[in-house]
């Protein structure tokens, strides 16, 4: 049995839900409700694949490069913890990818799908989240499904995006989504402080 409270945490600082509704109102401006609505969906169907699959693949692909996943997870702790400091003292989540609306015409896919949701944070974490060796396969489903539980507030919070930046706004997601990334930095030095210590035999 997993801890649900502080996987569900985990996740929700990773994925950053409320970082999202800025991304998703500004791409969405110009679509009528219908069509806002269905890139919403498909926006939280496209990264629930993504992470899925990298919690099914991501340690397969590992084991045939013959890369330990201690390794991996120092490696990703480093990366998780880079990317909660860009959170923190860097342009916020929804600064930085407000940046990238003009680059592409299919909103679903980018820049909602990756990187606002299944962000490269997210996906090193759902790998992390379900090592093989240290988790059963049931707690192995557990945790996809608490993961994809996240990914189902992103929708609904996509689908109220209108009414909660009324009251929140952008600086108020901005200060959010730092909130998360100091929480995410802490996950990010355990999982280092982990990966040294199965390295090392500690």
């Amino acid at each position: 049995m997993i801890d649900y409270v502080s996987t569900f945490i985990f996740f929700f600082a990773v994925i950053d839900p409320i970082g999202t509704i800025p991304v998703f109102i500004a791409v969405t401006s110009k679509f009528e409700a219908s069509v806002k609505r269905k890139i919403a969906i498909q926006a939280a169907i496209i990264s629930s694949f993504i992470l899925v699959f990298f919690i099914i693949a991501g340690e397969v692909i590992l084991n045939a490069i013959k890369v330990p996943l201690s390794s991996f997870q120092i490696a990703g702790g480093i990366i998780l913890f880079l990317f909660a400091l860009t959170m923190i003292f860097g342009e916020s989540k929804p600064e930085e990818e407000l940046k990238s609306l003009d680059s592409s015409n299919d909103t679903a896919i980018f820049p909602l799908s990756v990187p606002s949701i299944a962000s490269p944070g997210a996906m090193l974490a759902a790998v992390l989240m379900t090592e093989n060796t240290q988790y059963s396969f049931m707690q192995q489903l557990q945790t996809t499904g608490v993961m994809l539980s996240v990914v189902l507030v992103v929708l609904l919070f996509m689908l109220a995006s209108s009414f909660i930046h009324r009251y929140i706004g952008n600086s108020g997601a901005s200060i959010i989504s730092r909130v998360m990334g100091l929480i995410l930095s802490s996950v990010a030095i355990n999982n280092i402080l982990e990966g040294v210590k199965v390295y090392f035999d500690l």
